[in-house]
């Protein structure tokens, strides 16, 4: 048996097996505000159904906020062109924010510190324990 080959092999008696459903998005007519989507966690209200109303208490301000709103737009509008492939339009405003996001980074890296990994290349020295982590900065430090 080659221990590799993905036919072979046991789960534990408490993992058994299970088959996920995710319903078609429909529409993406109605959408949230800004603020209210950043809230939710989703752009579109028929996404947020599961959720009975629970919502992201305690976002941060300044930079950061600014990084998770794009990279919040930018998931939102992955996840619907993984169904509306063909959707011009939702397709040229995602290339648009991945640039955003982006140049955002960047930004953020030169004013506040590295934020991953690829933002250390070409620094003069190790710098990513000496720098306050993302959440330890508050909104008056802003770029």
């Amino acid at each position: 048996m080659n221990r590799n080959d993905s036919r072979f092999g046991s789960l534990p008696s408490y993992a058994p097996l299970a088959a996920a459903y995710v319903p078609m998005q429909e529409s993406a007519a109605d959408t949230y505000e800004t603020q209210e989507a950043l809230y939710r966690g989703t752009l579109f209200p028929g996404l947020d159904l599961p959720f009975r109303n629970v919502g992201n208490d305690g976002l941060p301000s300044g930079p950061m906020q600014e990084l998770m709103a794009i990279d919040f737009v930018a998931d939102e509008l992955e996840l619907y062109l993984d169904t509306h492939s063909d959707d011009r339009e939702a397709f040229d405003m995602y290339q648009t924010f991945l640039a955003l996001g982006r140049e955002a980074r960047e930004r953020y890296a030169r004013s506040c510190g590295p934020i991953t990994q690829p933002d250390m290349l070409g620094a003069d020295r190790y710098t990513w324990l000496g720098n306050p982590w993302p959440w330890e900065y508050c909104a008056g430090r802003e770029s």
